[in-house]
């Protein structure tokens, strides 16, 4: 596959996975739904295995991969879960859009460079303002949904220590191998996290939370890890960053079409705010006037 293909699909998937996630919430408890999703991706990656009579690298370098790639799934996925019950799909992804500034500071003291120049530490200063008009907002609607913007935020800095140190360590790995090796090491620890905050096998699970789960383990877990993994090591992480540039706005649009989600007028002022950063992080406003300079320099020849 090409990595533009990859890419494009990454985008789409993480812009539909909050909603996937709020949807497997609808009669599950957050671990058991989370549980759920890790081990039947789990089985289906070690069936792809099977078949393509791969096997499972076990080196201690191998085990280092894995280890970094863990710590963006747990405890990562199970503080997403447990924030998505309190607080809309769309803002879930705005929030996680912070994403390339972790990258930016995690890659000054793993990769040893320092990405942030002037511009970029404006755009830390406008996403931190937009971060907290979002907060300021949530705080408003009551305590959970505070807690559940404040987990997202976690749960960015979690994945982008994972990314950083993943790009540094892993880059030779096949993706099919690293997401299995992954989901393998994940499985037992929220199998266990069920075990320990719920434990009750649901007696009836509805129609949102089967399409929520099947979505994220098929397309979720299982292609979004493999096809994540093979962006990261053909892309720069900057590269990678800018999906989260893209992400939430088509997040923000599936979860008012496809769920009614309602946001008041600061929470868009403050996701506006952060999604204006992250135009400003990635350069977009250069890129853009140099394409539109070129344009009509070619229309006016």
């Amino acid at each position: 596959m090409k990595v533009g293909m990859a890419y494009f699909c990454v985008v789409m998937i993480w812009s539909t996975t909050p909603l996937g996630i709020k949807w497997s919430n609808s009669s599950l408890s957050f671990t058991a739904a989370i549980a759920s999703r890790i081990f039947f991706a789990l089985c289906i990656c070690l069936l792809l295995l099977a078949v393509l009579r791969r096997r499972l690298p076990l080196t201690r370098s191998d085990l280092r991969v894995y280890f970094a790639g863990v710590i963006g799934v747990f405890p990562n996925m199970l503080i997403v879960y447990w924030s998505a019950r309190y607080i809309p799909s769309g803002l879930a992804s705005v929030i996680f859009g912070l994403y390339p500034f972790m990258v930016g500071f995690f890659s000054y003291f793993i990769l040893k460079e320092n990405v942030f120049d002037w511009r970029r530490v404006l755009a830390l200063g406008c996403a931190l303002l937009g971060l907290g008009v979002v907060n300021i907002d949530q705080f408003n609607m009551g305590g959970n949904a505070l807690y559940g913007a404040l987990g997202m935020l976690s749960s960015t800095i979690l994945f982008g220590l994972s990314s950083v140190w993943l790009k540094r360590i892993g880059a030779n790995m096949d993706p099919l191998q690293q997401t299995s090796g992954v989901l393998l090491f994940a499985a037992p620890l929220f199998i266990l996290s069920w075990c320990l905050f719920d434990g009750e096998v649901p007696q009836a699970i509805d129609q949102r939370s089967l399409i929520g789960i099947s979505y994220l383990v098929i397309c979720g877990s299982v292609l979004g890890g493999m096809l994540f993994f093979y962006v990261l090591k053909n892309c720069s992480v900057a590269s990678v960053g800018v999906i989260m540039l893209i992400t939430p706005i088509f997040s923000l649009c599936v979860g008012t079409l496809v769920d009614d989600e309602k946001f008041s007028l600061s929470t868009i002022l403050g996701c506006g705010l952060i999604i204006f950063s992250l135009a400003i992080y990635q350069n977009l406003f250069k890129y853009a006037k140099k394409y539109l300079f070129s344009r009509w320099r070619f229309h006016g020849a």
